[in-house]
């Protein structure tokens, strides 16, 4: 059963178009991560459904949470959702405590039961060391830590996480998703924007975005096995000169991976029929090695196919 439902929903900044017609539904107790460049329509999505912004008037456009429409009935969905931007929100001079308290009275919680929420949160966050530290002061993995802990003292049923984890370390961010999980196997659902793929394969639903539209909706695994072709992976870093000679190739692309190169052919054929070529690019075919293709090797093909 769907917790969200999105029908047709479009959001236009002057002559942008942020989101064209998009439409998600998202299940209780899911996971659902979207992915995207920058200004693929993600952020303002979120922001809509917390009515932060209002999309283009539509008679198409359809918003549902927790049974109740968005347009006519908000009051009644506010004390389902927890939100966080993309930046850090909170207040920069006030302590852990501080924080947690404010946001606390926001919601009417005060005395014992406030008391008994913050202890849960310190419990889950591992922050109650920290509670008089001030949140300015606070690691960037400790900011998102309280960030989440401060939506979520009023336990809502619905999570809505703008790209949580940017910029934090790997460990922080394997920490703050090992809470994420937990919160999942509590019966929280949680709809998230991410640019780290490892964190997409963690969610139940992965949905990749560009100019606003939906590229593809599928479980993470199912999106990567979805590749169309091959993908080979060639150590080292390549220059831009290569990548557009390879790229010239037909039927074959070359994209920078990290401090290496991933290679992609068409059809069932491989690598074999541009040994020749490769050779006359200066590649040593004997380097490349055949990899399963990522979600990201998915995406990027998607994102091709648009050109």
């Amino acid at each position: 059963m769907s917790i969200i439902s999105a029908n047709a929903v479009s959001k236009s900044y002057g002559e942008v178009k942020a989101l064209d017609s998009f439409s998600l539904d998202v299940g209780e107790g899911e996971i659902v991560a979207l992915l995207g460049p920058d200004g693929a329509g993600k952020t303002s999505f979120m922001r809509i459904l917390c009515r932060l912004i209002e999309p283009d008037p539509s008679e198409e456009t359809r918003i549902v949470i927790g049974g109740s429409d968005v347009f006519t009935g908000f009051e009644s969905i506010k004390p389902l959702i927890g939100y966080m931007p993309q930046t850090f929100s909170l207040y920069a001079d006030l302590s852990v405590e501080e924080n947690m308290t404010f946001y606390a009275g926001i919601y009417g919680y005060t005395g014992k039961k406030y008391k008994e929420m913050r202890d849960r949160m310190y419990s889950f966050s591992s922050l109650g060391p920290f509670s008089g530290r001030r949140a300015g002061a606070l690691s960037g993995g400790m900011k998102q830590k309280l960030a989440l802990s401060c939506a979520l003292l009023h336990d809502p049923r619905i999570l809505i996480l703008d790209e949580p984890t940017t910029g934090v370390d790997p460990l922080s961010r394997r920490q703050f998703w090992k809470m994420l999980l937990e919160l999942r196997e509590g019966g929280v659902t949680i709809l998230v924007s991410t640019p780290y793929m490892d964190e997409v394969a963690r969610s139940d639903r992965a949905v990749a975005m560009f100019g606003g539209t939906k590229l593809m909706e599928a479980p993470p695994l199912d999106m990567a096995r979805s590749f169309e072709g091959n993908a080979y992976l060639l150590p080292g870093e390549p220059s831009l000169e290569l990548l557009d000679r390879l790229s010239s190739i037909e039927g074959l692309t070359a994209r920078r991976f990290g401090a290496g190169m991933h290679i992609y052919t068409t059809g069932e054929a491989g690598i074999g029929p541009f040994t020749a070529e490769l050779g006359e690019a200066g590649v040593e075919t004997e380097k490349i090695e055949k990899i399963e293709p990522s979600i990201e090797d998915r995406f990027i093909q998607l994102m091709e196919a648009l050109r």
